[in-house]
């Protein structure tokens, strides 16, 4: 009876939306975190600043280095040629990925839990909880990406799962709402429930949705290996006079991405997006504050910071719709030419529309953050060439999506000790001293862009809105011109990926 319960429950849920789902459980738990932490060992448990800055340092190393690792311990086994010996089955990889995230699952809505209750020093329970929420979430998110390109290889099939993706995304936001509801630094026991519910929830979720996606490709696993075992009987498929070929180490494969242009070029360009995303998280209230203050309500300030958030995953799913009629490429090219065309606007407009300025401040993050949420996909793609290109067994995409993260994560923090120097140099506001430098190169200018005599802390807040998304858009688009994995040659080597793994493929049109 249990087993006929389980089943039906199997037919109901698609794999697209089961996979989109693993989404939510963890959006509903990092949007909290990221919100609360820092005010949580700063205000409530009252870390000193030396603790906190040597946290945030070792976790900086961290944080950059667990992504390469993760990706090379799940996938160091699948970058042999498949010339070495048995071939392992897509099947299996999912398979093999799902196990993971039904143990980290759990662990990682464990050591969010972690955070909200007082339970050694400060300072060490700053870095330990850091270290091993960070880990987790490496682990829960390096599999749950791998597993778009695993899933499918098809660009639709693939657009079609971060589609649900980003619907559960969206609705994982609304825990950023509830919070403010049961946030008090004077009762802290109502909020320690909160996430207690919301840690209850996250790994209900990973437990269900991870048994019923293993049930469904436990079934395709069993064939395959049925089929493996008598081929190995009758010494089909093999050549036994040949020499197995010896792993590949992590040397050769940095070599060979060294010599993968378009994942170079990727790269260059996703380390400016991850700069820009992060740039515009750490000074969107700066923005609000001094550019906008004095002329909206709080609640209005409010709603604008509650549209960044959520406003991204919703318009994705039109971006998505875009990406299954124009390609990916083109659409991305479109949202740098858009940023550059938003900027250069905003920069004739001036200073003084304070309804254009509200509008530019939220359509520059939701488009900035939109975009970020199309670069799976790119990844995936990267995934099927390096796959084509290096003859791999299987297609390694934790690594790979490791390797990118290695690379662009620099780019968190540049972006607040760039910010920081250039609003110090240009306005002399530093915002830890809070007060002004002695040279300032705008504490004489007027303000050019609306006429008028602005104060040169919102005029130099203003030049850094709009300076900053039009050089990274011409970075970006310099850099983008470049990637040509796009248009027939992707084509192509989705061909090539579909033929290798032939009879190893997932059948995804069900999804």
């Amino acid at each position: 009876m249990g087993r006929r319960i389980w089943g039906s429950w199997q037919g109901v849920f698609s794999t697209a939306l089961l996979y989109g789902s693993l989404a939510l459980f963890t959006s509903i738990l990092h949007n909290v975190f990221l919100l609360y932490y820092v005010e949580t060992f700063v205000s409530i448990y009252k870390i000193d600043k030396i603790s906190f800055w040597v946290g945030e340092t070792i976790f900086l190393i961290w944080n950059s280095l667990n992504d390469p690792l993760f990706g090379w311990l799940s996938d160091r086994t699948f970058l042999s040629s498949p010339q070495t010996g048995s071939q392992i089955t897509s099947p299996e990889v999912v398979l093999k990925r799902l196990q993971a995230l039904s143990r980290n699952g759990p662990l990682f809505a464990l050591s969010f839990l972690a955070f909200w209750v007082a339970w050694t020093r400060p300072g060490l329970q700053f870095l330990v909880c850091l270290c091993l929420y960070d880990g987790f979430l490496t682990m829960v998110d390096l599999h749950h990406s791998a597993l778009l390109a695993d899933l499918a290889v098809s660009a639709t099939d693939r657009t079609r799962l971060n589609f649900h993706c980003s619907v559960f995304s969206a609705l994982g936001s609304f825990s950023v709402f509830l919070s403010y509801c049961f946030w008090d630094k004077e009762n802290f026991f109502s909020f320690r429930l909160f996430c207690v519910a919301l840690a209850a929830f996250s790994i209900l979720g990973f437990f269900i949705v991870s048994r019923l996606l293993q049930s469904h490709f436990q079934k395709e696993v069993h064939p395959k290996q049925d089929e493996a075992l008598m081929l190995k009987e009758l010494s089909v498929g093999q050549a036994p006079h040949t020499h197995p070929e010896k792993p590949v180490t992590i040397g050769q494969y940095l070599k060979q991405l060294s010599k993968h242009r378009n994942f170079l070029w990727f790269v260059s360009m996703n380390l400016v997006q991850v700069f820009h995303c992060h740039f515009n998280n750490n000074f969107f209230p700066l923005f609000l504050e001094h550019l906008l203050s004095d002329n909206i309500s709080a609640s209005t300030g409010s709603i604008l910071l509650g549209i960044s958030y959520i406003a991204p995953h919703l318009n994705n799913l039109y971006f998505l719709t875009l990406c299954q009629r124009y390609g990916v490429y083109q659409v991305i090219r479109w949202l740098f030419m858009l940023k550059l065309g938003l900027s250069v606007a905003m920069l004739l407009a001036g200073a003084d529309h304070i309804y254009l300025l509200c509008i530019f401040i939220a359509s520059n993050r939701v488009f900035t953050e939109g975009t970020c949420k199309l670069l799976k996909l790119v990844i995936s793609d990267l995934v099927d060439e390096d796959f084509v290109v290096n003859r791999r067994q299987q297609a390694a995409s934790a690594l790979l999506f490791g390797m990118v993260a290695l690379l662009t994560k620099p780019g968190q923090t540049f972006a607040p000790l760039i910010g920081t120097w250039l609003l110090c140099v240009y306005t002399g506001y530093d915002i830890f001293e809070r007060e002004p430098a002695k040279d300032s190169s705008l504490a004489s200018v007027p303000d050019i862009a609306s006429g008028s005599g602005t104060q040169p802390l919102r005029l130099g807040c203003f030049y850094m809105l709009v300076f900053v998304p039009i050089t990274c858009a011409l970075l970006q688009l310099a850099a983008w011109s470049r990637f040509t994995l796009h248009g027939r040659k992707l084509q192509g080597i989705k061909a090539l990926r579909q033929g290798a793994q032939h009879g190893h493929l997932i059948d995804v049109k069900a999804i």
